[in-house]
Parts: C-alpha cells; structure tokens; sequence
C-alpha cells in the first residue's frame, strides 16, 4: 500500500470515533433519577434499596427546603 492511502486511511479513523459519541449521548434522553426510578421498581435483588435511598435524599431535601424557608421568612424583617 502506498504510504499516502495509509495516512489518509488513519485520518479518517482517527476523526470517526466523534459523532458515534455524540449519538450516544443523545440517545440518553433519561435522567439519573429517572433511571433509579426505573431501578427501584425492577426486581433485581437488593434494588428495594434504591428507592428507600431515593426516598431518604427526597426527605432530606425537603427539610433543607423548609429550613432555608424559614431563614428567608426570619431574615425580610
């Protein structure tokens, strides 16, 4: 083979691997809590546990949200 159909063959395949990246991701239209979502109500052993810890972090974060409701509420007057 000739030393310049070689290069050109490597150009092109080092420039290819970029739009199969780019379709991978948006392909992946679903978010991380959707996927645990998802997960948490699948049967896969242990996969209960996924949705206590989805229910611990929304707990969690509602209280965060009622505190920083109430400083805000403390600090207007």
């Amino acid at each position: 083979m000739k030393p310049t159909i070689i290069a050109v063959l490597l150009l092109l395949a080092a420039c290819g691997g970029d739009r199969a990246d780019q379709q991978a991701v948006n392909r992946d239209t679903l978010t991380q809590r959707q996927k645990d979502s998802i997960l948490a109500r699948s049967s896969i052993p242990g996969a209960s546990n996924v949705g206590r810890a989805l229910r611990a972090a929304d707990s969690t974060s509602a209280g965060a949200h009622r505190v920083d409701s109430v400083a805000a509420d403390t600090t207007l007057r």
